[in-house]
Parts: structure tokens; sequence; C-alpha cells
């Protein structure tokens, strides 16, 4: 069907996001936001292009909620080879570092997964998009350069050993943001007294959303289709934020809290972040101020 030449179509909600192998995770949204013919788009985190899984690309109004999703949880299964140590700790860089594996047992491995569970810190990897004194550390890294990194705090939920074979270890792990899952892999293999790189990245799911993707052979094959099928494929925009308190206003409240004006809500929750509703419709974020009152934060511009 034919494009109209205008800014985009104010179209809201989530796409979840099976990104393909070899793609960034910016090519992935820019090719989403052009086949949706999107006027805003915005994703939660990026994936490496060797890495493959759950993308949540926000639409429209959903994009002021894709801050929050940066804070969520998330889970991973990767494949990682000891013997070998490259440069990016993933297939992408080269081999650096060479040690004996063949020693290596399954039981020594189900030994040490143990004590990498709970709050640990963790030294960032060179090959990362945090920045140090403006530029990234990946281009810091591509100019042969190694600087200093501040240990970061992470927490680990959970991590099971899926198999082992042939130097091979597979392995699934629950973990907060801001975990490296290269960092990893290379601390396990450390552990039982070798070195190893990531060959597979898998994210299985963001916060709330897990499962239910849509790849992007799904999303090109529907290319040229009414837009109404299209949308069918969006979550609503607070579905990456459903566990959250609500708060649901009258026709006067929301009226003023559009306006940009706390207001005082009967029993609402004493702190933190809510979801807030113009009876049954998400109108936006907002946050309890040192009064008691529901604050805006985010709000919906529908």
């Amino acid at each position: 069907m034919a494009r109209k030449k205008n800014k985009g179509r104010p179209v809201n909600g989530v796409l979840l996001l099976d990104k393909p192998l070899g793609m960034s995770s910016n090519f992935a949204l820019q090719k989403v936001k052009r086949i949706f013919y999107a006027r805003k788009a915005g994703h939660t985190g990026s994936l490496d292009p060797l890495a493959t899984g759950m993308l949540p690309i926000c639409l429209g109004e959903a994009t002021k909620i894709s801050a929050f999703l940066l804070d969520a949880d998330k889970s991973y299964r990767f494949t990682c080879q000891l013997g070998s140590k490259t440069a990016t700790a993933d297939a992408e860089g080269e081999v650096i570092e060479t040690a004996p594996f063949e020693h290596i047992q399954r039981l020594d491995i189900e030994k040490v997964l143990p004590d990498f569970m709970g709050e640990q810190e963790q030294i960032p990897p060179m090959y990362s998009a945090l920045k140090k004194d403006g530029q990234r550390l990946y281009d810091l890294a591509r100019q042969g350069k190694e600087v200093e990194r501040k240990p970061r705090r992470i927490r680990i939920y959970d991590i099971q050993l899926l198999g082992f074979e042939n130097g091979q270890l597979s392995l699934q792990v629950s973990c907060s943001k801001g975990t490296y899952v290269r960092t990893l892999a290379e601390d396990i293999a450390a552990a039982v007294g070798t070195v190893a790189f990531i060959t597979e990245l898998r994210r299985l799911s963001v916060g709330p959303y897990e499962g239910n993707m849509v790849t992007m052979e799904q999303l090109e094959a529907m290319a040229d289709a009414d837009y109404a099928d299209m949308d069918k494929l969006l979550l609503s925009m607070d579905s990456g934020i459903e566990d959250w308190p609500a708060v649901s206003l009258d026709a006067d409240s929301a009226y003023y809290i559009k306006l940009g004006q706390p207001i005082q809500v009967a029993k609402a929750p004493t702190d933190g972040l809510v979801r807030i509703y113009d009876k049954d419709e998400f109108i936006g974020v907002g946050e309890i101020d040192n009064d008691g009152r529901v604050a805006p934060r985010r709000m919906m511009n529908l």
C-alpha cells in the first residue's frame, strides 16, 4: 500500500522484537520504525550485533516508558568456548590468550556456579558502551587503549548449567541491569582455572516481558499489510510496568494532573512510582511527593 509522505503515524505500543544475529540494535529499531511508519520509536537497552533475542521496541508515546525498562532485570541463555580468550570476550575478537581446559569436568562447573549467585561487583569490559571522559569504552579499546573501570554492583538471581561437552559450556542466567554476560563467562572460566569467550548469546526476557517475540522476517512479510493488522502485534504502553501500583483518577483529578499539578489521591501508595489512569485509560507515570500527593513524572500525550 502507498505510504503518505509525512512524519509518520501516531502509533503507540511496545513490540517484542526477536533481534536477529548480525544486526545492530539501532538498525533493528530504524527498520521496525519504518515498517510501522511510526512517528517516534526507541528501544530499551542495546543488544550486541552478535546477540539475538528480546529487544523491546517502544513506539510513539511508549518511548516515555523505555527509560524505566532500562532498569529492569533480564535473563539470557549463552554458550562459551573454554580454552581461549578474545579481545572482545566474544567470537568477534582475536584470540589473545589460551589455556588448558581438557581436565575440567562438569562437576567442576557445578561446584563454582553457586559462588556467582547474589549481589557482587563486576568490572565492565573495555568493549562496552560505557563512557570514560566522554568517549565510549569500545572506541578506546579499538584504539588499543585500556582505562581503569570502576566495579559495578550487580545481582545474579539464578544461574543454571544447561550443558557441557567438548569444552562448550551452555548456561542460563537471570540478572540485574548492568550485568555483562561476557564478563560473567570469563569469570566462571577463571574460577575453574581456564579462559573462555562467548560464542552464542540470546536474551530471553526483559522485566515482565518473556516470550511472544516477533521476528524481523514476520514483520517484513507484513510490510505491505494493513496497519490495523500490524498494530495487533503491539502490547499496551503500560505493559512493561504492570507490576507497579496503579492510581485511578476521576475526571477532575485527571484534568489537573495532565496540567502538571500534583494531586491528592485517597488510598494512594506512600512512596515510589505509580501508574496513572483516567478511569481505565493509561495516561502516564507519577511519583509520590513529600506531601503524599501524586506528582506527574512522565505523562502520555494522547
